[in-house]
This record gives C-alpha cells, structure tokens and sequence, in this order.
C-alpha cells in the first residue's frame, strides 16, 4: 500500500483483471454472514476474492462497510452484490473499499450502462466525486491523483445473466463489463427446471453466454457449488475463468453436516 492507494484497491483491482486476462480462474465465494470473522476466515483461506451479498442476506449497508474496510485492509479483494443499482449506495460501497461491483439478473443493456455510469467519474461516468473517504486516503494524495488512479484502475463490473431470454442481446448486455457471471440456480429455474432434470438446456443457455463473453472479450463466470471438475462440467463453467463457489453460510452448513456424519 502506498500514500497514492491507501487501501490497495487500485492494485487489487489491476491484480484480478491481469488474472482474468490471463486466464485464471479465480476462485471465491459469497459472504452473507455480518460481522468480522467471516472477512477474517476469507482472508486467511486464500481465496482471490470475496463478494458481499447485499441480495440474498440479512446484511445492512453500513455491516458491508464494515466488512469491505476489513477485508481491504486484510488484502482480500471485495466486491459487493446489488440487486439493482442505486448509484448512490453503489458509490458509497467503492469508497468504503469494494474492488467492484457485481449486478443480478441483467436483462438490458440500459442496467450495465447505468451500472457503468455508477462506478466512473466524469466524463465518462457520473459518479460524484468526493475525497472524503479511506480509498481517497482521506484526501491526502489530492484530487488529480485519485482520479488518475481510478481512471488507471476503474471498478470491476460483474453482469449476471441468469435468465432464458433478456430484453436485449447479450453482445448489448456484456458492453463495458469485465465478467458476465452465470446465475446458475436462477437460470434453473427460470428455464423450468429441477436439479434432476436433464442439465442440456442450461448446458445450452451457458454456451451461448460463454459465447458472448467471448466475442466481447469478457471473462466467463459462474455460480458452483463446490469446486470440483464434475460441478463445473453440469453447469458449464470449465472454462470459467470468475468461480463463486458457495457461500459461507453454505460452507457452514456443509461442516457441521460433516462433523456429526451426515453428507
């Protein structure tokens, strides 16, 4: 960390798009449990990332503060979950320390532009700029400085696609992002059905994302599971390169289960 990024934002976020330009995959995993211990354990695992989940959780926004300021300070890349996007919830979590910004169920094009105008400054966004904050350090290394390092090193944007169809085509949909992430239990669902069912349409819906990200130059990513060759097979995702494995909660679960016997 230097005087010019205080947190390590600006390096984490350089550190994961190199690895997902090259290749990776990174592997991390939802929080949706509060408090500092999960941030903590995360941090401690190995894990390339982290995302806090603002959908499918109890969590407030200032807990995720919190645990963004932690986990930036603990090294542990942080992006937060949206369901929507409120531009100015979404710039209070970047300026908190979150490395970027993952969106779900994206159906149109017109949700990643006003993702993309949430997370960059003017003239090509309209966040509001204020220096006032720990990724700013406060101010102390000026206004042109953290503008140039923003520009430098933006947000990640994550776009989850997870239904059948979308409002617009996926080439449309993936403009500007840096991931497009399968939601693969919403996609299940939202093409009718079971986890019995034969996987070949999901395996379907997958392809023609992978497709997308591909002639877009977008990295490919995905909820599993469990991190194992046969989970990313069902789901399509072998050649994810942004794996959300989980959640703590889940992983939780999973260990007790483990400890009195049960699978």
């Amino acid at each position: 960390m230097t005087a010019r990024d205080p947190l390590g934002t600006h390096r984490a976020r350089r550190r994961l798009r190199m690895a997902l330009r090259d290749g990776g995959p990174l592997v991390g995993t939802f929080l949706k449990l509060p408090g500092a211990d999960p941030v903590a354990l995360a941090a401690r695992s190995g894990l390339d990332f982290v995302v806090v989940d603002l959908e499918h959780s109890a969590l407030d926004e200032r807990t995720v503060t919190g645990q963004l300021r932690l986990a930036a300070t603990s090294g542990l890349p942080a992006l937060v979950r949206v369901p929507s996007v409120d531009p100015g919830q979404v710039n209070r979590l970047l300026e908190a320390g979150a490395v970027g910004v993952q969106l779900s169920t994206v159906r149109a094009s017109a949700e990643t532009r006003a993702l993309a105008d949430a997370v960059r400054y003017a003239p090509v966004g309209r966040r509001s700029i204020s220096l006032a904050h720990p990724v700013a350090g406060y101010g102390d290394g000026g206004l042109d400085a953290y503008l140039a390092a923003e520009a430098a090193d933006p947000p990640l944007l994550v776009a989850q696609i997870e239904t059948a169809t979308t409002d617009d085509p996926l080439s449309q949909l993936l403009a500007g992002v840096d991931v497009a992430f399968v939601g693969t239990t919403d996609l299940t669902v939202s093409l009718g059905l079971s986890a019995r069912d034969d996987p070949a349409p999901l395996l379907a819906r997958t392809g023609e994302v992978a497709r997308a990200a591909g002639a877009a130059g977008v990295a490919l990513g995905g909820w599993v599971s469990r991190h194992s060759p046969e989970a990313l097979a069902r789901y399509g995702l072998t050649d994810a390169r942004y794996l959300v494995v989980g959640s703590d909660l889940q992983l939780l679960g999973a260990g007790l289960r483990g400890l009195v016997g049960r699978s």
